[in-house]
């Protein structure tokens, strides 16, 4: 018998519509094997992380070829969120050559960092439980990509542009509490457009709202501990030598990676209540 069959358990879900919901997200998690799914992704987003940064680089010192310093900022401000490898990840470089060289590797490395967002759909997908003869095809699922990564560069804009106008108001105190609203606002915008758009199901912004503000606060809270986190987490990894960056980067990434699908969770047991009445 499910645990969440156990008499107890039903009559507490039956008093609290709270802990109807907690039960619920907690039994879909389980059954839509999302655990496995945030292994995955951690897979996939170690993936597409240096493909990412290599097409970003490219694309910005073409755009800001006469403002370097801007480009600089953009590219260094998610690299520093990175814990223990933001400093290789700044020595990444871009594609150079001829322009069909440049076609060519360019094209592949926004090929390569789509593979985070393919899994992520696929992830949802599984929440939502769709069926998969009515998911997208493969062309579908690179373009909805293009989403996931066009919110991903907007949202680095948004968090270097708001780090400049608070350095230069000259506030510091109020400064970091206008950070960290602008971050949580930011991390609410690109959470609901991939909860919103990145599925075949028939989501609403009113379906979504939920469990984008629960992982938005989370991914915040992540970004501005990420480095304390990962340490705490791996602590001893230095027996590794070298090796125990990448383990803290695929630690890093896989709280990422549960606290997205969670949210998502989160969002489809409220859902189902509601469906049910």
């Amino acid at each position: 018998m499910p645990w969440t069959e156990h008499p107890k358990v039903v009559r507490l879900r039956e008093r609290s519509a709270a802990i109807d919901v907690v039960v619920a997200t907690l039994d879909g998690y389980r059954r839509h094997q999302t655990g496995r799914n945030g292994a995955v992704l951690t897979y996939y987003g170690f993936l597409t992380l240096f493909p990412l940064f290599l097409a970003a680089t490219t694309i910005l010192g073409f755009v800001l070829e006469q403002r370097p310093e801007r480009r600089e900022e953009l590219i260094g401000s998610p690299m520093e969120a990175v814990p223990f490898i933001g400093a290789a990840l700044a020595t990444t470089g871009s594609i150079g050559g001829s322009y069909w060289a440049l076609a060519v590797g360019l094209g592949g490395a926004l090929w390569g960092s789509m593979k985070a967002f393919v899994g992520l759909q696929g992830a949802y997908d599984d929440v939502w439980e769709i069926p998969l003869d009515d998911r997208a095809n493969l062309v579908r699922k690179r373009l909805r990509a293009l989403i996931g990564l066009a919110v991903i560069g907007g949202s680095q804009i948004g968090t270097v542009t708001l780090a400049a106008i608070v350095s230069e108001a000259g506030l510091p105190r109020l400064g970091q509490v206008a950070i960290l609203v602008g971050g949580v606002a930011i991390n609410v915008a690109v959470l609901g457009t991939m909860y919103r758009f990145l599925t075949e199901a028939d989501t609403t912004w009113r379906t979504v709202w939920p469990g984008t503000v629960f992982a938005a606060v989370l991914f915040t809270a992540l970004q501005f501990a990420g480095t304390a986190i990962t340490t705490r987490l791996l602590d001893g990894a230095e027996t590794y030598g070298d090796f125990a960056g990448v383990l803290a980067l695929l630690g890093w990434l896989s709280l990422h990676a549960t606290v997205n699908l969670f949210g998502a969770e989160l969002n489809a047991a409220l859902a189902k209540r509601r469906a049910a009445g």
